[in-house]
């Protein structure tokens, strides 16, 4: 019985195809969770043409969401917590502040949220140390508001 005795020559190449399979479905991926990383909390936001306030691209903000039902949660860099009291957002917001004084606060509330909440978040908030607080709006929303 003759044994065929061909030897196999080495690979000079690295196959790149498994590499770019493994990387388009990565891209897919992440092309379609993107959309799905929105930070905060959900809430519809009022409608109101405004002048966006200029913001530092190192900035960092807190924001505080108010949802129609009248829970707030807290949002520190991407890290949002759950619901909390207003007692306990205002002491959380002390303490942010003053580690480090020159985080911006924003109030993300519900167009459907009560006005007096709001006005009394703002007022725990300036009695913490709070002395500039932004209202997040969306003018993306403005144009078909008006349509109706």
């Amino acid at each position: 019985m003759a044994r065929s005795r061909t030897r196999r020559k080495p690979m000079s190449e690295i196959n790149m195809v498994p590499f770019i399979d493994i990387m388009m479905v990565m891209l897919v991926a992440f092309m379609v969770s993107a959309p799905m990383l929105t930070q905060g909390v959900k809430v519809e936001l009022p409608k109101a043409t405004s002048k966006p306030m200029p913001l530092p691209d190192d900035a960092k903000t807190l924001i505080i969401s108010v949802q129609s039902d009248g829970k707030f949660f807290i949002d520190l860099g991407g890290n949002q917590e759950s619901a909390k009291g207003m007692e306990a957002i205002s002491e959380k917001v002390g303490k942010v502040l003053s580690a480090s004084p020159e985080t911006r606060v924003l109030i993300k509330g519900d167009r459907k949220v009560d006005y007096g909440s709001v006005v009394e978040l703002m007022a725990r908030l300036q009695g913490v140390g709070v002395n500039d607080v932004g209202l997040i709006t969306d003018p993306a929303l403005l144009n078909e508001g008006t349509k109706r």
